[in-house]
């Protein structure tokens, strides 16, 4: 966790195992392998480049599969908490949100978070407008 307060500014994340280790090394193997095939040029070199670009791929569809499922986590979260902030009568609105304005939301104080969802419903706001909006910044350090 991070020690300086959690803002707009500073609320992005670098996940260091894969942003500074695998990231690096398989887009390194792959200019290796596309450097033996330059040099090379035979099947083996050839299935060793296209092996390189699968597992770029994989790498990055496992990446993205495990933002998706916090995505939905923090969508059923916000739903919660705005269901027990906001008052009932706008409880039916709770479900126009987007998952975009839920993502955003998610930085809201409590004291804010319901009038901050009515101006993303009002204004068809987006994450980054929701999030400059914010005046009580509630800090999210398990994002990944």
């Amino acid at each position: 966790m991070s020690k300086a307060p959690q803002s707009l500014k500073n609320h992005g994340r670098f996940d260091p195992p894969f942003h500074f280790f695998l990231a690096p090394i398989f887009i390194a193997n792959l200019i290796i392998a596309i450097v033996h095939l330059v040099h090379h040029f035979n099947f083996y070199c050839s299935w060793l480049v296209v092996l390189s670009i699968a597992a770029i791929v994989l790498l990055v569809r496992a990446r993205q599969y495990s933002l998706k499922v916090q995505d939905r986590i923090i969508r059923l979260e916000e739903r919660l908490r705005l269901q027990s902030l906001a008052p009932v009568e706008w409880h039916a609105q709770i479900y126009r949100l987007t998952e975009d304005q839920l993502i955003g939301l998610r930085f809201a104080g409590d004291d804010e978070a319901a009038e901050l969802a009515k101006q993303a419903l009002e204004h068809n706001l987006n994450r980054k407008q929701i999030k400059e909006r914010i005046k009580s910044w509630r800090p999210d350090y398990w994002r990944v």
